[in-house]
């Protein structure tokens, strides 16, 4: 089947305020232009998926819902196919979203006073994940290695060993930064969680996304020690745009958390079911969708192979950082001599370019850009072009 990766909704007054904030700046809906900020994809939804949908609305009720046992063997077929790992029906627990599900480990796996470790620059609600239940932050910053980013190793032992951290929250693959933890790094991360009894929360939302020569490793797959001290969030939501159907699957191998976890959700959620089209969107994908992943996995290597060169060759200052996995480049403005709230004026006043904000992700990100990369390969020609003109002027 040839898929369509051209057509663009222009999803102004639809309740997207990533499209919405366009208008704020003088964009109008007749201009060739789109945000390439907030990370949902701008392709059109897959026709297995929406197909999947319309039988479900004439065939059935949209009634209360819960996981059928086909959904959860779909969603470990799926993990068991594309990532190599034998995960079992009854880790899972359906929640609404990964964010909810990190902001619900955090409250039912610490007490008001405990830390949480983030490494740093980081997606932006793991610190109010952190902050809004009244936990310390710990930040171990990420190494700047030019092009990518490696862990300090030396100082994630050094703060693990405090005393007073009970979670990290793992971002993996890494948004913004936009590594592919390797096996041996998530082994280190592992072991020194484990040396001070440290429970590891991974958000692999961004899995299904990973660039030719890479491989994900999802983190309990790598030990049952590792497994039995671990949450592990996903969700089909970035790898198919059905973000607005909000369904997650979070995966906790070990009983004992598995329980607290839905104990702490129904006391905070007496009714936490997903909607029943999530379900639906959720297996329609893990089926049948893979072929449609692999063609929206070549349009953003393209994408980003052109920009690449394109920068490389016209604008040197601003460094781009190695895309492994995500659909979200990471691009070092401060080449360019600019104070970051100058960036973001002349990107949106004079460029007409409408990234996310380094500093959204921490004070690392100043200067920095996060690109979608999601679209259609034409709007990535047009934004280099403003780009471009934007920083000779």
């Amino acid at each position: 089947m040839a898929y369509d990766f051209e057509t663009v909704y222009k999803r102004f007054n639809k309740g997207s305020h990533k499209w919405d904030e366009l208008q704020a700046y003088g964009v109008h809906e007749s201009e060739n232009i789109i945000p390439f900020s907030v990370a949902d994809l701008e392709f059109v939804t897959p026709p297995e998926i929406i197909a999947a949908l319309k039988h479900e609305l004439d065939t059935n009720i949209l009634g209360y819902s819960n996981a059928t046992d086909e959904y959860l063997e779909c969603v470990c077929d799926w993990f068991r196919t594309r990532h190599n790992w034998d995960a079992k029906p009854e880790w899972i627990l359906p929640t609404h979203g990964v964010v909810d599900a990190f902001f619900e480990c955090v409250k039912t796996y610490t007490h008001e006073g405990d830390a949480v470790i983030l490494t740093t620059p980081v997606y932006y609600p793991m610190y109010s994940a952190v902050k809004n239940n009244n936990r310390l932050l710990i930040e171990s910053a990420l190494l700047d290695m030019g092009d990518h980013y490696e862990i300090d190793f030396d100082d994630l032992e050094r703060k693990a060993s405090q005393g007073n951290a009970k979670l990290l929250i793992l971002c993996s693959p890494h948004n913004p930064c936009a590594r592919v933890w390797t096996r041996d790094e998530l082994t280190r991360i592992g072991e020194i969680c484990l040396r001070n009894n440290i429970l590891v929360i991974s958000d692999e939302i961004h899995c299904d996304l990973i660039m030719p020569g890479y491989t994900h490793t999802v983190f309990a797959s790598i030990s049952d020690e590792f497994a039995n001290n671990c949450v592990v969030c996903t969700s089909p939501s970035k790898s198919f745009n059905i973000a607005g159907l909000q369904t997650s699957n979070i995966f906790i191998p070990n009983e004992s958390l598995r329980g607290k976890f839905l104990a702490s959700l129904k006391r905070n959620n007496p009714n936490p079911k997903c909607n029943i089209l999530g379900y639906v969107a959720c297996e329609a994908a893990y089926k049948h969708g893979a072929k449609w992943l692999d063609s929206a996995l070549e349009i953003i290597d393209t994408n980003r192979n052109i920009i690449c060169e394109f920068i490389r060759r016209e604008i040197p200052e601003i460094k781009i950082y190695t895309l492994e996995g995500t659909f979200l480049l990471w691009l070092d403005f401060r080449g360019l001599g600019l104070d970051y709230h100058e960036l973001e004026r002349i990107n949106h006043y004079d460029a007409k370019l409408f990234f996310d904000e380094g500093y959204m992700f921490g004070r690392a990100g100043e200067g920095f850009e996060r690109w979608n990369l999601a679209c259609p390969t034409r709007y990535i020609h047009d934004a280099l072009s403003r780009l471009k003109a934007a920083y000779k002027k």
